[in-house]
């Protein structure tokens, strides 16, 4: 039973994802566009042969029409040869009815190619209004395919969007700018405690540097002894007594 319960799930599945396979716009968009080109290449067919049906039927109705026109000028030259004495009036008599007969059976030749005609210029009017309607239809819905296409993108990179910003979790965006905002200040106060201690471990020499400075005063006692050794000093003691 279980085998068949998991069988039954998974041909469920697959119906629903086919399914929503044939609910898909642009598939069935693009299909119907293919059914419809199909449609205009048989009907193109079907108007070609109609077409040249009725071309058949106008000319044998103009065929038929020329031989009852013919017959009927033979019927009218026997007769006329009979009356001048250059044919027996029996014979001519007997020639002219055939002639009339074959008429007959010409001008029967021409009203049934008119109908056939008459019929297939109906018909090559309808399939032409076929035609021009599948033509327009095609590109109608090309159209709408292209307008459909450039809706699904806006409406996917909306949706992305749209998932993304319902994804961000506005209290753990808070929580972590907290924990960045308590580092940055724990990074603070040690780089200010690494500075204490730094004064801290200066020497008493490096204070009392800090204080006074024995440059100058190092180099006035250098100058009273360059002073000595040149014997300015002196010079100047005796002048001043």
């Amino acid at each position: 039973m279980n085998i068949f319960r998991r069988l039954f799930r998974i041909g469920k599945a697959e119906a629903n994802s086919a399914i929503d396979k044939m609910e898909d716009p642009i598939k069935m968009t693009e299909q119907g566009i293919r059914d419809m080109k199909e449609d205009l290449d048989k009907s193109l067919e079907a108007l070609a042969q109609v077409k040249a049906m009725a071309i058949r039927a106008n000319n044998e109705k103009e065929e038929y029409a020329s031989k009852a026109e013919d017959y009927q000028n033979k019927a009218m030259l026997i007769l006329k040869k009979a009356q001048a004495g250059d044919l027996d009036i029996a014979e001519g008599d007997r020639l002219a009815k055939e002639a009339l007969i074959k008429k007959e059976e010409a001008s029967t030749h021409v009203e049934r190619a008119k109908g056939e005609a008459e019929k297939f210029n109906k018909s090559v009017a309808q399939l032409e209004k076929n035609v021009s309607d599948i033509k327009s239809s095609i590109s109608k819905w090309e159209n709408e395919l292209r307008t459909l296409k450039a809706r699904v993108k806006v409406a996917d990179a909306t949706k992305n969007v749209n998932k993304q910003m319902a994804e961000i979790d506005s209290s753990s965006t808070v929580s972590m700018l907290e924990r960045m905002k308590e580092k940055v200040t724990q990074s603070e106060a040690l780089a200010e405690a690494y500075g204490d201690i730094a004064n801290e471990s200066k020497s008493i020499d490096e204070e009392l540097d800090a204080v006074v400075d024995t440059t100058e005063a190092n180099a006035l006692s250098d100058l009273e002894k360059l002073k000595e050794q040149l014997g300015m000093t002196d010079k100047g003691d005796s002048k001043e007594s």
